[in-house]
């Protein structure tokens, strides 16, 4: 061959290669056009004419979740049976004895559930009022702005109607995270502005991961639900005043729960002490330096990852587990497999159960030694002040702090190291506070049995206006025992 036809047959070669190669090679993903959503657009149909893929994937959260994946955490069946947490741990319904929390408290479902599950929860959970609707709808700002005072104490039913007809079922939406200019990450709720304002943050100078993880410590964190002198909610806020980012600690949430007597909701039956609540505290938890947080990482790295649809990337709104979606979000930066990521979740969930359990049922025993003491001291016993005042003090603070890690949605694995410091200075505050009490209870010349009966079946069955039931079947097994339970469920499930 000559010359000539040596170039002509290598030019004939490398354009068929590269046309192979750009015929094989992925599309690249189409970059995606902003559109202007109305103001004051709450229908996410109309969001989604705009951002079909995103509305499609969010549709999804109304979903069955994947059952028998996830260990804890577990999905719930095509009937919609729920998993009842107060069986889960029995300890639960005795310490939240009076409260809503002590009749029903059940595993969270999917995102489109919000709204819905307080339709069908028992009416004890939605005693605080409109108070409860701040996270659940996207009309609790506009209400609150236009309520006032009225939006936190009137009775929920009452304010949940005067949403309108067709958004009285509709939980988190577009609106609630998105602007709908630019579809920029906001935050719509007033109750996160203040209290990033609290720790020192601007919540208008975020940066984009800050905002990744901050649009969900809008409603995934605790709160309190201020109460006027007649027990009527009149605020809601978060409890992070004093507190500093990255480090809004259970200890100074305790802290602020405990400073003000407006601050304490309800009244603990066993042992007559008003107490606080921690709810969902998962931002707090996450971002006190987890190993996580600090390599980078938001919310939505690992509960909203990317993922194509066609050649179109977005940001999975299907908010789920990773675990519940085969730890895909994981092995973006872990190169193991799944299965052996996953049993690494479940080695840090089971020992964090493991000592939560040992500290609820000594925290549990203490309770009744204080409901022991009172009939003592009813019964014309004199018990030694400071011995009793020592022994309350330590057994509050194990309370929260078993609430707290109990209400943390991620079984310890946001934050293990963090979940081992709480659990365990729990079991040691709820020993110490057994011994003082335990101390003043014989001081005083009252006789304690040997065995505390904490009366686990009487706190379970019969429970609220439903009076849920759960399967005799149900073994309550050794308050020790540090293998995983199995979960009853409701026998009326949903």
């Amino acid at each position: 061959m000559t010359g000539k036809q040596i170039l002509a047959v290598g030019l004939t070669l490398g354009f068929i290669s590269g046309f192979i190669f750009m015929a094989c090679s992925p599309p690249k993903p189409e970059p995606v056009k902003t559109v202007t959503i109305a103001d004051g657009e709450y229908d996410p149909a109309n969001w989604g004419k705009a951002y079909p893929l995103e509305y499609d994937s969010w549709l999804k959260t109304k979903e069955p979740r994947p059952v028998g994946k996830s260990k804890y955490k577990r999905g719930y069946s095509t009937d919609l049976v729920t998993y009842d947490k107060l069986s889960e741990f029995p300890f639960m319904p005795l310490l939240f004895n009076g409260w809503g929390f002590g009749v029903e408290y059940n595993e969270p479902r999917g995102h489109w559930y919000m709204l819905i599950d307080q339709l069908e929860v028992d009416p004890s959970r939605l005693k605080a009022g409109g108070a409860c609707l701040t996270c659940k709808t996207p009309f609790a700002p506009k209400m609150e702005k236009e309520m006032g005072y009225a939006y936190y104490s009137e009775p929920w039913k009452d304010v949940h109607g005067k949403i309108p007809k067709e958004f009285q079922k509709l939980g988190v939406y577009c609106g609630d995270c998105h602007d709908n200019k630019n579809m920029g990450l906001k935050l719509s709720r007033w109750t996160l502005k203040k209290a990033l304002t609290d720790i020192g943050k601007d919540p208008d100078q975020l940066t984009r991961q800050e905002s990744r993880s901050a649009v969900c410590g809008q409603c995934h964190v605790t709160y309190i639900v201020q109460k006027d002198d007649k027990m009527k909610s009149k605020m809601v806020f978060f409890p992070w005043q004093g507190s500093k980012p990255e480090n809004i600690s259970v200890e100074n949430i305790i802290k602020v729960i405990r400073s003000d007597p407006s601050h304490l909701e309800w009244k603990q039956e066993v042992t007559g002490f008003k107490v606080g609540f921690i709810r969902h505290p998962e931002y707090e938890f996450f971002t006190s330096k987890s190993v996580h947080h600090q390599a980078g990482l938001a919310c939505a790295d690992c509960h909203m990852p990317y993922t194509r649809v066609g050649t179109n990337k977005i940001s999975d709104h299907n908010v789920m587990s990773p675990i519940k979606n085969d730890m895909k979000a994981c092995q973006q930066c872990h190169s193991q497999t799944p299965t052996w990521l996953m049993n690494q979740v479940f080695a840090i969930q089971d020992r964090t159960v493991s000592v939560i359990n040992r500290a609820g049922y000594t925290v549990a025993v203490t309770a009744k030694l204080f409901e022991l003491a009172h009939k003592a001291q009813g019964a014309g016993k004199i018990l030694d002040k400071d011995l009793y005042e020592r022994a309350k003090d330590l057994y509050l603070e194990a309370l929260y702090r078993v609430i707290f890690i109990g209400a943390e949605n991620s079984v310890g694995f946001h934050n293990p190291s963090e979940a081992g410091r709480i659990c365990a200075d729990a079991v040691a505050m709820a020993a110490k506070a057994e011994s003082w009490i335990r101390q003043a209870l014989t001081k005083a010349g009252v006789e304690i049995p040997a065995d505390i009966n904490l009366e686990m079946a009487k706190y379970l069955n019969d429970r609220g206006v439903k009076k849920l039931k759960f399967r005799p079947e149900i073994e309550i097994k050794d308050p020790f025992d540090t293998q995983p339970r199995l979960t009853p469920v409701s026998s009326q499930g949903r």
